[in-house]
């Protein structure tokens, strides 16, 4: 993105109009509420500037029961830089926040009146929420973590980082398809042995 369109978001953001809520949607319920989660829209790279305002909102108008939480899904993912391998966050869905919540006019005004909200998803007088299994496969997929890729081929040398053969050098044979492991041939007291060694446990030699 460029400057002039980061700055393009960054002030549509902070002077969104106010929209009011479609008369569909109804007043908040007594009793028992039907809370669900929910997608809304976000401009990109302002996820957690919108959960961070949306949630100070919340508590300060004391919707805490028909507003219970907001999530900015991640992704815990191994990469691989100058032979260290670190655990970094990504969004899985960049541009969208998850909301669980009771959906009446005074809710959907709240949050589609966030600065930095674009809408809901779903259709434009009432959100569609996600089914159980939808949001259970999205939450508790929040911190799996993603394997390593290799960035190498057949024929390249490699250093090994880990292991009963840690140090020592070897020749790649093959890379399996989803790139997690590959074979390598190592030399072994005069003898070549082949080894299987998975993503994060060697460096590509120069």
């Amino acid at each position: 993105m460029s400057d002039t369109e980061a700055k393009n978001k960054n002030i549509a953001a902070e002077n969104q109009t106010e929209v009011s809520a479609p008369t569909e949607i109804g007043e908040p319920t007594e009793g028992a509420k039907n809370i669900r989660w929910y997608v809304i829209h976000t401009y990109s790279g302002y996820e957690n500037k919108v959960k961070d305002t949306l949630t100070r909102k919340v508590h300060s108008m004391g919707m805490d029961d028909t507003i219970l939480e907001i999530l900015l899904p991640l992704q815990e993912e191994e990469e691989e830089k100058d032979g260290k391998t670190r655990m970094v966050a990504h969004k899985v869905f960049p541009g969208y926040l998850l909301i669980k919540m009771e959906v009446n006019d005074r809710s959907w005004y709240v949050v589609r009146n966030t600065p930095g909200v674009t809408g809901f998803v779903g259709t434009t007088t009432k959100p569609i929420p996600l089914s159980d299994e939808e949001a259970e496969r999205i939450i508790n997929g929040e911190s799996a973590k993603k394997p390593a890729a290799v960035n190498v081929k057949a024929g390249d040398r490699i250093r090994i980082t880990k292991g009963v053969f840690e140090d020592r050098t070897a020749t790649v044979l093959e890379v399996a398809d989803d790139k997690a492991k590959i074979k390598a041939d190592i030399s072994n007291f005069g003898t070549t042995t082949t080894i299987e060694l998975e993503a994060g446990s060697f460096e590509p030699l120069p």
